[in-house]
């Protein structure tokens, strides 16, 4: 007779459930999504994104000294540019409000903290977007290619130590790794958006970077489609084989299937963003006293980390890692 298995024992105390938990969740571990936006004479709070602001160039140092005092493990950028055009060339401009900021972090930290740069073209085009578009209204895959290769330079003299290009175009890592290193930046890093989905919860970064799709359109005939598992690996490993780095989910929680997939299958470095609806739900649902908002984000993000992912992109980046410090 073998004795009644008795699991909970170790749960009992606080002490003995941290000595055998499986999964760890730690400020290096998470990455904040920053806003920078042209001529802002102070930062403007996002309403979608309770807690997060379009910042100047100023305000925005200030904040990434402030996660990098919480040990943050680095944050990434997008632009909101003072005008857009039809391809988006804020973008890849020397002097674009992306790569004045870049400068600015780089002065500030020089290597001694993670910079990322999200490289795509929708923020900066008057269509919204993430690429050119034909005369018929569809983006011009081969076309943007070449603008997102000018981009990955732009970024990479600016002082970004991460690209990130996130357009969903096919072979956009090989463009840019081709042009990194025919330009002479062969460790730039690049971290693909390689199984991003069409998906409902992105209203809020929309909101953030002020990008609408005119006539009402949509991404659906670039990102992936949330019905389909297999075509995210599919797609992981045509990126790695391209060059990538780094691969990466997004969303996070509704897409943890596929952050566990492409852990077994590949050996790369993984990444998830925790979106702006995922931030934003938690933050709505907190502020009507329908949940612990803290201890909610903590639990999504350990799951993240449970799923297989290396790291997380996630707006409670700085709040969740002064908790884990305090």
């Amino acid at each position: 007779m073998f004795p009644v298995e008795r699991p909970r024992r170790l749960r009992r105390t606080s002490a003995l459930r941290t000595l055998v938990s499986e999964t760890s969740l730690a400020p290096h571990q998470l990455i904040a999504p920053l806003f920078v936006a042209e001529a802002l004479v102070e930062p403007r709070g996002i309403t979608s994104l309770p807690g997060q602001f379009q910042h100047t160039v100023s305000s925005l140092v200030a904040e990434a000294r402030r996660c990098h005092a919480a040990g943050v493990g680095g944050v990434i950028l997008f632009g909101v540019p003072l005008s857009k055009d039809d391809t988006g060339s804020g973008a890849f401009d020397d002097n674009g409000i992306v790569q004045v900021a870049l400068r600015a972090l780089r002065d500030e930290f020089d290597d001694d903290f993670v910079v990322m740069a999200d490289l795509c073209l929708d923020e900066y085009t008057d269509h919204g977007h993430c690429g050119v578009l034909k005369s018929d209204g569809s983006v011009d895959n081969d076309a943007t290619l070449e603008l997102y290769a000018q981009t990955a330079i732009a970024q990479a003299a600016a002082g970004a130590q991460v690209v990130a290009p996130s357009g969903m175009m096919d072979g956009q890592v090989g463009a840019i790794r081709t042009a990194l290193d025919s330009a002479g930046f062969l460790d730039t890093v690049i971290l693909a958006y390689s199984a991003k989905y069409a998906s409902a919860l992105y209203g809020p970064f929309r909101d953030a970077v002020e990008v609408e799709i005119i006539g009402g359109g949509d991404r659906r005939g670039y990102q992936q489609d949330s019905r389909n598992r297999r075509e995210a690996l599919r797609e992981a490993r045509l990126d790695v084989l391209e060059g990538a780095d780094i691969i990466m989910v997004k969303p996070a929680m509704t897409y943890l299937d596929i952050v566990s997939d492409l852990r077994r299958e590949l050996d790369v470095p993984i990444c998830a963003y925790h979106v702006s609806g995922e931030y934003a739900m938690i933050k709505s649902a907190a502020a009507q006293g329908w949940i612990d908002g803290d201890a909610v984000a903590l639990e999504q993000l350990i799951a993240v980390r449970r799923a297989g992912a290396d790291f997380v992109l996630t707006y409670f980046a700085r709040d969740v890692s002064e908790r884990l410090l305090s």
